[in-house]
Protein backbone atom coordinates (compact mmCIF):
# COMPACT_ATOMS: atom_id res chain seq x y z
CA UNK A 1 0.00 0.00 0.00
CA UNK A 2 1.11 3.01 -0.69
CA UNK A 3 -0.65 6.32 0.32
CA UNK A 4 0.26 10.20 -1.22
CA UNK A 5 -1.01 13.52 -0.23
CA UNK A 6 -4.24 13.69 -2.38
CA UNK A 7 -5.80 16.81 -3.41
CA UNK A 8 -7.86 16.09 -0.58
CA UNK A 9 -5.18 15.73 1.81
CA UNK A 10 -4.16 19.37 1.13
CA UNK A 11 -7.54 20.73 0.53
CA UNK A 12 -7.42 19.51 4.72
CA UNK A 13 -4.18 21.16 5.59
CA UNK A 14 -5.39 24.02 4.25
CA UNK A 15 -8.26 23.94 6.28
CA UNK A 16 -6.58 23.25 9.51
CA UNK A 17 -3.38 25.01 9.17
CA UNK A 18 -2.19 26.09 12.64
CA UNK A 19 -2.08 29.93 12.86
CA UNK A 20 0.38 32.15 13.28
CA UNK A 21 2.32 31.67 17.40
CA UNK A 22 -0.01 33.64 19.83
CA UNK A 23 1.99 34.53 23.07
CA UNK A 24 1.43 32.58 25.96
CA UNK A 25 -0.08 35.74 27.68
CA UNK A 26 -1.71 38.76 26.60
CA UNK A 27 -4.99 40.09 25.61
CA UNK A 28 -5.56 37.47 22.93
CA UNK A 29 -4.96 34.89 25.09
CA UNK A 30 -7.55 35.82 28.11
CA UNK A 31 -10.36 36.81 24.93
CA UNK A 32 -10.20 32.89 24.08
CA UNK A 33 -12.70 30.60 25.76
CA UNK A 34 -10.47 27.90 28.54
CA UNK A 35 -13.73 25.47 27.32
CA UNK A 36 -16.79 25.47 26.03
CA UNK A 37 -18.98 22.45 24.65
CA UNK A 38 -19.84 21.60 21.01
CA UNK A 39 -23.46 20.64 20.04
CA UNK A 40 -24.22 19.31 16.61
CA UNK A 41 -28.12 18.12 15.82
CA UNK A 42 -27.77 14.96 14.04
CA UNK A 43 -30.45 14.03 10.60
CA UNK A 44 -32.27 12.28 13.29
CA UNK A 45 -33.00 15.45 15.43
CA UNK A 46 -30.69 13.74 18.10
CA UNK A 47 -28.43 16.49 19.77
CA UNK A 48 -24.89 15.30 20.93
CA UNK A 49 -22.33 17.52 22.36
CA UNK A 50 -18.60 17.22 23.37
CA UNK A 51 -16.16 19.25 25.45
CA UNK A 52 -13.37 21.22 24.10
CA UNK A 53 -10.75 22.73 26.29
CA UNK A 54 -7.75 25.07 25.97
CA UNK A 55 -4.30 23.44 25.47
CA UNK A 56 -1.53 26.13 26.63
CA UNK A 57 0.93 27.36 23.66
CA UNK A 58 4.33 26.54 25.02
CA UNK A 59 7.49 24.39 24.75
CA UNK A 60 8.19 20.89 25.65
CA UNK A 61 10.53 18.18 24.83
CA UNK A 62 9.18 15.87 22.48
CA UNK A 63 10.57 11.68 22.07
CA UNK A 64 11.68 9.89 25.16
CA UNK A 65 15.49 9.82 26.63
CA UNK A 66 17.87 6.54 25.77
CA UNK A 67 17.35 5.11 28.85
CA UNK A 68 13.75 5.34 29.29
CA UNK A 69 12.18 1.59 30.03
CA UNK A 70 10.01 0.08 26.61
CA UNK A 71 11.51 3.10 24.83
CA UNK A 72 12.01 2.38 20.70
CA UNK A 73 14.41 3.87 18.65
CA UNK A 74 11.86 5.71 16.39
CA UNK A 75 11.15 8.28 19.73
CA UNK A 76 14.65 9.75 19.83
CA UNK A 77 16.34 11.68 19.71
CA UNK A 78 14.25 14.62 21.62
CA UNK A 79 14.35 17.78 19.95
CA UNK A 80 12.61 21.05 21.98
CA UNK A 81 8.86 21.55 20.30
CA UNK A 82 7.05 25.19 20.34
CA UNK A 83 3.69 25.03 19.90
CA UNK A 84 0.41 27.51 19.67
CA UNK A 85 -2.71 27.37 21.90
CA UNK A 86 -5.25 24.55 20.67
CA UNK A 87 -8.51 23.07 21.42
CA UNK A 88 -8.63 19.22 22.26
CA UNK A 89 -11.48 17.22 22.83
CA UNK A 90 -11.95 16.12 26.19
CA UNK A 91 -12.79 12.96 25.51
CA UNK A 92 -12.32 10.21 22.42
CA UNK A 93 -15.15 10.85 19.98
CA UNK A 94 -18.13 8.51 20.41
CA UNK A 95 -20.33 6.03 18.65
CA UNK A 96 -22.67 8.11 19.29
CA UNK A 97 -21.37 11.39 17.37
CA UNK A 98 -19.46 9.31 14.35
CA UNK A 99 -22.80 7.70 13.70
CA UNK A 100 -24.41 10.88 12.94
CA UNK A 101 -21.27 11.52 10.63
CA UNK A 102 -21.74 8.27 9.41
CA UNK A 103 -26.00 8.40 8.54
CA UNK A 104 -25.41 12.06 7.00
CA UNK A 105 -22.90 11.01 4.56
CA UNK A 106 -22.76 7.07 3.69
CA UNK A 107 -23.81 7.64 0.50
CA UNK A 108 -21.63 8.04 -2.47
CA UNK A 109 -23.81 10.39 -4.21
CA UNK A 110 -23.73 13.09 -1.53
CA UNK A 111 -22.02 15.76 -0.11
CA UNK A 112 -22.88 18.08 2.62
CA UNK A 113 -23.80 21.00 -0.65
CA UNK A 114 -26.28 19.36 -2.09
CA UNK A 115 -24.52 18.91 -5.31
CA UNK A 116 -23.12 15.77 -7.22
CA UNK A 117 -19.41 15.36 -5.45
CA UNK A 118 -18.26 14.16 -8.90
CA UNK A 119 -19.15 16.72 -10.87
CA UNK A 120 -17.54 19.17 -7.99
CA UNK A 121 -14.49 16.76 -7.95
CA UNK A 122 -13.99 17.57 -11.86
CA UNK A 123 -14.27 21.02 -11.20
CA UNK A 124 -11.39 21.03 -8.70
CA UNK A 125 -14.02 22.74 -5.52
CA UNK A 126 -12.40 20.93 -2.71
CA UNK A 127 -15.23 21.92 -0.20
CA UNK A 128 -17.12 18.12 -1.82
CA UNK A 129 -17.23 15.80 0.66
CA UNK A 130 -17.03 12.24 -0.48
CA UNK A 131 -18.81 10.28 2.04
CA UNK A 132 -17.76 6.64 3.20
CA UNK A 133 -19.15 3.85 2.05
CA UNK A 134 -21.31 1.18 3.81
CA UNK A 135 -19.44 -0.05 6.61
CA UNK A 136 -19.23 -4.14 6.37
CA UNK A 137 -20.13 -5.75 9.31
CA UNK A 138 -21.80 -3.80 12.63
CA UNK A 139 -19.82 -0.50 13.03
CA UNK A 140 -20.37 -0.41 16.87
CA UNK A 141 -18.63 -3.98 16.72
CA UNK A 142 -21.71 -4.44 20.10
CA UNK A 143 -20.76 -1.70 21.87
CA UNK A 144 -22.76 1.31 23.47
CA UNK A 145 -23.13 5.10 22.09
CA UNK A 146 -20.79 5.82 24.93
CA UNK A 147 -18.05 3.74 24.10
CA UNK A 148 -14.90 5.16 21.57
CA UNK A 149 -15.82 5.12 18.12
CA UNK A 150 -13.84 2.76 16.92
CA UNK A 151 -12.80 0.73 13.10
CA UNK A 152 -12.21 3.83 11.04
CA UNK A 153 -9.54 4.29 8.84
CA UNK A 154 -7.23 7.89 8.90
CA UNK A 155 -8.78 9.13 6.21
CA UNK A 156 -12.18 8.45 7.50
CA UNK A 157 -11.01 9.94 10.71
CA UNK A 158 -10.03 13.16 8.82
CA UNK A 159 -13.12 13.10 6.43
CA UNK A 160 -15.27 13.29 9.65
CA UNK A 161 -13.04 15.99 10.64
CA UNK A 162 -13.79 18.04 7.23
CA UNK A 163 -18.00 17.09 7.86
CA UNK A 164 -17.75 18.83 11.59
CA UNK A 165 -16.34 21.45 10.18
CA UNK A 166 -19.37 22.37 7.55
CA UNK A 167 -21.91 21.30 10.41
CA UNK A 168 -20.28 24.19 12.87
CA UNK A 169 -18.06 26.46 10.83
CA UNK A 170 -15.20 25.85 12.89
CA UNK A 171 -11.60 24.62 11.48
CA UNK A 172 -12.12 21.07 13.52
CA UNK A 173 -9.38 18.25 12.50
CA UNK A 174 -7.23 15.64 13.89
CA UNK A 175 -4.27 16.75 16.41
CA UNK A 176 -0.80 16.61 15.12
CA UNK A 177 1.53 14.28 17.18
CA UNK A 178 3.87 17.07 18.31
CA UNK A 179 -0.16 18.66 19.95
CA UNK A 180 -0.92 15.10 21.11
CA UNK A 181 2.27 14.05 23.26
CA UNK A 182 1.98 17.55 24.26
CA UNK A 183 -1.31 17.30 25.63
CA UNK A 184 -1.03 14.11 27.02
CA UNK A 185 2.05 15.17 29.30
CA UNK A 186 0.05 18.27 30.18
CA UNK A 187 3.17 19.74 31.54
CA UNK A 188 5.10 16.77 33.61
CA UNK A 189 8.42 15.12 32.06
CA UNK A 190 7.81 11.83 33.35
CA UNK A 191 7.57 8.83 31.25
CA UNK A 192 3.95 8.28 31.86
CA UNK A 193 2.81 11.99 32.37
CA UNK A 194 -0.51 11.12 33.99
CA UNK A 195 1.14 8.91 36.79
CA UNK A 196 4.59 8.28 38.75
CA UNK A 197 4.26 4.62 38.04
CA UNK A 198 2.62 1.46 36.61
CA UNK A 199 0.34 1.09 40.22
CA UNK A 200 -0.99 4.94 40.02
CA UNK A 201 -1.61 4.73 36.11
CA UNK A 202 -4.39 2.16 36.84
CA UNK A 203 -6.58 4.96 38.00
CA UNK A 204 -6.25 6.73 34.89
CA UNK A 205 -6.46 4.09 32.03
CA UNK A 206 -7.68 1.33 30.53
CA UNK A 207 -5.13 -1.18 29.47
CA UNK A 208 -4.10 -5.15 30.01
CA UNK A 209 -4.25 -4.49 33.83
CA UNK A 210 -7.56 -2.95 33.93
CA UNK A 211 -9.56 -3.56 30.87
CA UNK A 212 -11.92 -6.41 30.63
CA UNK A 213 -10.36 -6.92 27.45
CA UNK A 214 -12.59 -4.51 25.52
CA UNK A 215 -13.04 -0.76 25.30
CA UNK A 216 -14.93 0.53 28.15
CA UNK A 217 -17.35 3.87 27.96
CA UNK A 218 -15.55 7.34 27.66
CA UNK A 219 -14.30 9.34 30.67
CA UNK A 220 -14.58 6.96 33.70
CA UNK A 221 -11.07 6.98 34.62
CA UNK A 222 -9.69 10.28 36.64
CA UNK A 223 -8.73 12.93 33.38
CA UNK A 224 -5.03 14.43 33.64
CA UNK A 225 -3.70 18.10 34.71
CA UNK A 226 -5.36 19.39 32.04
CA UNK A 227 -8.62 17.73 32.14
CA UNK A 228 -7.90 15.15 29.04
CA UNK A 229 -9.57 11.96 29.68
CA UNK A 230 -8.05 8.57 28.18
CA UNK A 231 -4.75 10.18 26.77
CA UNK A 232 -3.80 7.23 27.39
CA UNK A 233 -5.33 3.57 26.53
CA UNK A 234 -9.01 2.65 25.53
CA UNK A 235 -7.85 2.94 22.10
CA UNK A 236 -5.05 4.13 19.56
CA UNK A 237 -5.75 7.79 18.51
CA UNK A 238 -4.96 9.21 14.93
CA UNK A 239 -3.08 11.97 14.79
CA UNK A 240 -2.23 13.94 11.63
CA UNK A 241 1.06 12.87 11.01
CA UNK A 242 2.31 10.61 8.07
CA UNK A 243 4.56 7.88 9.87
CA UNK A 244 8.70 7.85 9.67
CA UNK A 245 11.12 6.23 11.86
CA UNK A 246 13.31 9.14 11.23
CA UNK A 247 10.85 12.21 11.73
CA UNK A 248 12.29 13.19 14.81
CA UNK A 249 16.25 12.76 13.30
CA UNK A 250 14.67 15.61 10.52
CA UNK A 251 13.08 17.28 13.20
CA UNK A 252 15.91 17.83 15.81
CA UNK A 253 17.49 19.38 12.72
CA UNK A 254 15.85 22.90 13.17
CA UNK A 255 15.03 23.65 17.10
CA UNK A 256 12.85 24.43 18.74
CA UNK A 257 10.81 22.93 15.65
CA UNK A 258 7.51 25.40 15.79
CA UNK A 259 4.19 23.23 15.10
CA UNK A 260 5.79 20.75 13.14
CA UNK A 261 2.85 18.40 11.08
CA UNK A 262 5.43 15.36 10.45
CA UNK A 263 6.58 14.66 6.98
CA UNK A 264 5.22 15.78 3.69
CA UNK A 265 4.45 12.32 2.55
CA UNK A 266 4.47 8.58 3.45
CA UNK A 267 2.57 5.33 3.14
CA UNK A 268 1.27 5.20 7.11
CA UNK A 269 -0.07 7.65 9.23
CA UNK A 270 0.85 7.65 13.28
CA UNK A 271 -1.31 5.91 16.24
CA UNK A 272 -0.94 7.48 19.45
CA UNK A 273 -1.98 5.89 23.11
CA UNK A 274 -1.98 2.50 23.39
CA UNK A 275 -5.16 0.95 23.92
CA UNK A 276 -7.06 -2.26 26.30
CA UNK A 277 -5.29 -4.38 25.46
CA UNK A 278 -1.63 -2.42 25.40
CA UNK A 279 1.13 -3.72 28.05
CA UNK A 280 2.27 -0.67 30.15
CA UNK A 281 5.08 0.72 27.94
CA UNK A 282 2.78 1.52 25.44
CA UNK A 283 1.06 4.01 27.12
CA UNK A 284 4.19 5.82 27.51
CA UNK A 285 3.86 9.57 26.35
CA UNK A 286 6.19 9.22 23.79
CA UNK A 287 5.66 5.88 22.51
CA UNK A 288 4.69 5.91 19.00
CA UNK A 289 2.30 3.59 16.89
CA UNK A 290 1.27 3.34 12.79
CA UNK A 291 -0.94 1.51 10.99
CA UNK A 292 0.50 -2.31 9.98
CA UNK A 293 -1.04 -4.56 7.63
CA UNK A 294 -2.82 -6.96 9.98
CA UNK A 295 -5.18 -3.66 11.00
CA UNK A 296 -6.65 -4.59 7.66
CA UNK A 297 -7.20 -7.89 7.97
CA UNK A 298 -11.07 -8.16 8.37
CA UNK A 299 -11.38 -6.92 5.74
CA UNK A 300 -12.71 -9.19 2.85
CA UNK A 301 -12.94 -6.62 -0.16
CA UNK A 302 -10.07 -6.13 -2.62
CA UNK A 303 -9.17 -3.66 -2.64
CA UNK A 304 -8.98 -3.06 0.97
CA UNK A 305 -11.31 0.10 1.90
CA UNK A 306 -10.04 3.50 2.30
CA UNK A 307 -12.65 4.39 4.88
CA UNK A 308 -13.06 0.91 7.44
CA UNK A 309 -10.50 -1.55 9.45
CA UNK A 310 -13.33 -4.05 9.80
CA UNK A 311 -13.44 -5.78 13.44
CA UNK A 312 -9.86 -3.17 14.31
CA UNK A 313 -11.69 -2.02 18.08
CA UNK A 314 -8.05 -1.13 19.02
CA UNK A 315 -8.12 2.87 16.87
CA UNK A 316 -10.40 5.76 17.42
CA UNK A 317 -9.21 9.37 17.79
CA UNK A 318 -10.13 12.62 19.15
CA UNK A 319 -10.83 16.20 17.26
CA UNK A 320 -8.89 18.97 17.65
CA UNK A 321 -8.93 22.81 16.45
CA UNK A 322 -7.10 25.91 16.16
CA UNK A 323 -7.41 29.01 17.94
CA UNK A 324 -8.52 31.43 15.53
CA UNK A 325 -7.77 34.90 15.34
CA UNK A 326 -8.74 37.25 17.93
CA UNK A 327 -9.94 34.13 20.35
CA UNK A 328 -12.88 33.68 18.77
CA UNK A 329 -15.07 30.93 19.86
Amino acid sequence: MTMSRTLAHVAIAAICAVITMTPDTGAAQNETPKKYTETITANTGEEISFDMILIPAGRFQMGSPADEAGRKDDEGPKHEVRLDSFYLSTKETTIALFMAYYQETVSAKRDLLGVQEEKKEADGDVDAITGPTPVYGDMTMGYNEKHPAIGMTWHSAMTFCRWLHFKTGKPYRLPTEAEWEYACRAGTTTALGVAPGPEQMKDFAWYEATADSETSEVGKKKPNAWGLYDMPGNVREWVYDFYSPTAYQQAAKQTPSVNPKGPDAGEVHVARGGDYSSPIKELRCAARAFEEKWWRSGDPQIPKSKWWLPEMDIIGFRVARSVEAGGKK
